[in-house]
């Protein structure tokens, strides 16, 4: 962090004396004012729900701009990295903020592959799930049971012990949400294949069977790797801030990282590819597209129109425009074209992008709306949504975990509060309370 030579100072109108605070400068993006001394100083906090103005910690990983439709993992465009790397080079790059040559590519890609395959016993802990349990809800138990099984990587201050889990969660995510469908479909589990590539490998790992040989289709694979990409990182969001925040109290990374699955299972942040289809679904026919639109424009109606707009872009969303790509050229591959949920979509999607109520207001298709499609043109259940978003975004929580780990300035998280309940009062006894 590099201070400004500016500082703020805050005044009060009660006479209390005022007190100045360092500006820091980031690399990009905006200035932020250190207030660790506001409360020594002041007796007072800062109030800030959902820390939409709080930087709780310094970050080199993933940078967005929302206005320009921006996203960089170390610095690198999402739109090249998309187009110019695989997921294996993505998860190297936020790993060790640098992409890998040639040599250092091939043995990450061994070290990870030789770390797919699962303790036998895990088997044993699908069996105690009923089969038609959520499948976020089986990550989240099978997920944080790692720990029990990697005793030898669990000295957060070993980075020799932080570089293996990350290494094992990489590697061994795709494997469990491969087993996590597998259990509920009732159908035999897929051991890893060493010879595979990891999107390929996932794919085998979920639609294929021991009857027969599984035809990798490097349109799909592709497919998969790209949505992996797209979800990688994305700064501090909600699960990222979770694993942080486990994280700061020592919990091992295996914990983090369930934590970080159980905050991204709400509909508000990793559901939402999951609601976009399901919108989709309810809506039922191009004929009835202009109806549900006239009731999104209804504020009395209480319709929603999921997959359009984002909380950070207030412009076009930079994931889905290559993730718009992907979706046509699967859909061409699948000969889906004319598949009805399909035809729908991109109906939506065109009336979305030229009609004034949405384009003024900036409502465009994001990621979730394409991959979404983009999933269940896979073959991947809309249950399983979340679950591909949490394999991706893997890299991202333990990228993050690590750094935050590293950290000298690092402290266990404790948010302030307005507190606005009752003032101190006495125990009656039981006869004497109204």
């Amino acid at each position: 962090m590099n201070t400004s030579d500016n500082k703020a100072t805050l005044s009060f109108t009660d006479g209390s004396p005022s007190i100045d605070f360092p500006i820091y400068e980031g690399t990009v993006g905006p200035d932020v004012i250190d207030i660790r001394k506001l409360y020594a100083g002041t007796g007072k906090f800062t109030y800030d729900p959902g820390f939409m103005s709080t930087a709780a910690c310094n970050s080199s990983i993933t940078y967005i701009d929302g206005d320009k439709g921006e996203l960089l993992y170390r610095g690198y465009p999402i739109e090249q990295l998309a187009v110019n790397a695989d997921f294996m080079e993505t998860c190297y790059l936020l790993l060790h903020s640098e992409l890998p040559n040639a040599e250092q590519k091939s043995k990450f890609v061994t070290t990870v592959t030789q770390h797919t395959m699962v303790h036998e016993q895990m088997q044993f802990f699908f069996r105690g799930f009923r089969r038609d349990a959520h499948p976020m809800s089986v990550l989240v138990g099978t997920v944080g049971a790692l720990a029990s099984f990697y005793h030898d990587s669990l000295d957060i201050n070993d980075p020799v012990h932080r570089d293996v889990s990350a290494i094992r969660l990489i590697a061994k995510m795709p494997t469990l949400v491969a087993m996590s469908y597998k259990y509920s479909m009732g159908q035999p589990f897929m051991y890893p294949r060493n010879d595979l590539s990891y999107s390929a490998n996932f794919m085998r790992m979920m639609f294929g069977n021991p009857c027969e040989e599984y035809k990798v289709n490097d349109v799909l694979v592709r497919a998969l790797d790209r949505i992996l990409i797209l979800h990688a990182d994305h700064e501090q969001n909600a699960s990222t801030s979770t694993v942080r925040l486990a994280g700061s109290s020592g919990a091992n990374p295996f914990a983090c990282i369930a934590a970080g699955i159980a905050c991204l299972w709400g509909p508000a942040h990793g559901g939402a590819n999951e609601a976009a289809l399901n919108m989709l679904k309810e809506i039922g026919s191009v004929d009835k597209i202009p109806e549900f639109i006239a009731k999104v424009k209804d504020k009395n109606s209480g319709v929603k129109l999921m997959g359009f707009g984002h909380r950070v872009y207030k412009n076009f969303d930079p994931r889905a425009k290559l993730m718009r790509e992907t979706c046509y050229e699967v859909l061409e591959e699948l000969g889906l074209q004319d598949d009805p949920l399909f035809k729908l979509a991109m109906a939506l999607e065109k009336i979305a992008l030229e009609d004034e109520y949405f384009v003024s207001r900036k409502l465009y298709p994001n990621v979730d709306f394409y991959s979404g499609i983009v999933q269940s043109a896979l073959g991947i259940p809309v249950s399983l949504f979340t679950g591909i978003f949490a394999m991706a975004r893997t890299i991202g929580w333990i990228a993050q975990w690590n750094e935050m780990i590293s950290d000298p300035e690092q402290k266990i998280g404790r948010p302030r509060q307005l507190f606005v309940g009752s003032t101190t009062r006495d125990v009656l006894p039981l006869d004497e309370r109204a």
